[in-house]
């Protein structure tokens, strides 16, 4: 059995110059771009090796994602993506990836997806391949005992809604 005790280190890079905006530091759209190498690694992973042509179209389709920026990342800075498996079934995973600094150490973003199994030929939702559920199992075997990130399951708030605010928003 593969070694599963940890988040997964699928996707290391640098911040490309065609990443850096206007305010001289990665553009959010990049963040969810090298967060989505991560997921085609994942991907990779539970297929083990197998290639798309062998796939025969079983593929994934995202459908939901959530990002949190929580700190920049300029020209050159070194990045590595990890990646928790924190859901699965038959035709669906979620993950979580953490988008650090790779020399300070600091989390700069989270990225959480969740996404289904899709056929490629048919264009519908369809269920993953049995060797990928498998491999989802035995990810799911030892990520759950893992802490659940903090921004895990997390939706955009705004704070409460009272009287006082009601009408300025």
């Amino acid at each position: 059995m593969n070694d599963f005790s940890k988040p997964l280190l699928l996707h290391e890079c640098s911040v490309r110059r065609e990443w850096i905006d206007e305010y001289d530091h990665m553009n959010l759209s990049f963040y969810v771009w090298v967060c989505d190498q991560a997921s085609y690694e994942f991907w990779e992973v539970v297929n083990e090796g197998v290639s798309i042509s062998e796939r025969e179209g079983a593929e994934y389709a995202v459908v939901e994602t959530h990002v949190n920026y929580l700190r920049e990342v300029r020209l050159n800075d070194p990045l590595k993506v990890t990646t928790q498996l924190v859901a699965y079934d038959e035709k669906r995973f979620r993950i979580f990836h953490e988008l650090y600094h790779a020399n300070q150490g600091y989390l700069a973003a989270t990225n959480e997806i969740m996404a289904l199994g899709f056929n490629t030929n048919q264009r519908k939702i369809s269920t993953f391949r049995t060797p990928v559920v498998k491999i989802l199992e035995q990810i799911y075997e030892q990520h759950h005992q893992l802490p659940l990130p903090a921004n895990a399951g997390r939706a955009i708030q705004f704070g409460q809604k009272t009287s006082d605010t009601a009408d300025k928003v």
